[in-house]
């Protein structure tokens, strides 16, 4: 089994196999899921199982996902760490709007500190919102803005997502990070550089779409390892993800509880080196 968790500070310890709560909400990740109790249930088991790595958003639903965090487990385990996102907001027709203005930063902040039932936010990743993370703007405002909130007591931890390793520096000279969430998967390699700066400078890499989110992964090699695993394709991707460098970390998001319970299983797969050159050739 790999490391099954990952300290970042001295006050912040996750497991590396965690839960991403996008798909509580409903269609498009907007408005209410189909069925809240079984929304619930999935949040209480991934607890259950030993998760301590949530990672969510108040513009997921808006707002929706966060509340059924809270109701289904606030007062929450002292051991277990909300991870929220904030730089954008969702209009009326389901669209992402990039909202980074500093008013707007601090307004989203406290409404997740409200919606999670909170009076400090363990980690707030910035989200830049360019396209992949493949742009050279700069995000010292915003980030500033962040840090702002932080020296107030209002968050404990800053992070970054969709961002370059040039954006990861200039947010460095201003304050520590702890984690990246970049989209990075078996198949879209396209951040491989980022993922070693991770682990280079100890910041916990948490790759968003890990099983490639809306368009899942598909790979006749990863498949046929799979079968030779006796595992299936989605944890044997989950695997590789967690053995890719020493401070990765994965998210995978489900409102299923069997696909929840199949995801939690791959942190004990541990994959040969033959099956590692073969699912490395699929990004060659």
């Amino acid at each position: 089994m790999t490391n099954s968790t990952i300290t970042l500070a001295e006050d912040l310890t996750i497991t590396r196999m965690g839960y991403g709560a996008m798909q509580l909400a409903g269609p498009g990740v907007f408005g209410p899921p189909k069925d809240r109790d079984q929304a619930i249930a999935v949040l209480r088991e991934a607890v259950a199982l030993g998760v301590t790595h949530i990672d969510t958003s108040d513009f997921y639903g808006p707002t929706v996902v966060n509340e059924i965090i809270k109701e289904a487990l606030h007062p929450y385990p002292a051991d277990l760490v909300l991870v929220t996102k904030v730089g954008a907001r969702r209009g009326d027709d389901a669209s992402w709007i990039p909202d980074l203005a500093p008013d707007a930063l601090r307004r989203q902040v406290h409404d997740n500190l409200e919606h999670l039932g909170l009076d400090v936010l363990d980690v707030v990743n910035l989200r830049s919102m360019a396209h992949e993370g493949h742009s050279e703007e700069s995000i010292a405002e915003s980030f500033s803005t962040l840090v702002e909130l932080q020296q107030q007591g209002l968050i404990k931890h800053l992070g970054l997502s969709s961002v370059t390793i040039p954006q990861i520096r200039e947010a460095q000279a201003i304050a520590p990070i702890v984690t990246i969430q970049n989209l990075y998967n078996l198949v879209n390699r396209s951040d491989d550089d980022v993922v070693d700066y991770c682990a280079d400078n100890d910041i916990a890499y948490a790759s968003f779409f890990p099983l490639g989110g809306f368009t899942p992964l598909q790979s006749e090699t990863l498949a046929k390892v799979a079968a030779r695993l006796d595992a299936t394709p989605q944890q044997v991707a989950l695997a590789w993800l967690l053995q890719r460098s020493t401070t990765s970390v994965v998210i995978p998001g489900t409102s299923s509880l069997a696909h929840l319970r199949e995801n939690i299983a791959a942190r004990d797969l541990v994959l040969p080196a033959d099956a590692v050159a073969e699912l490395d050739a699929i990004g060659a």
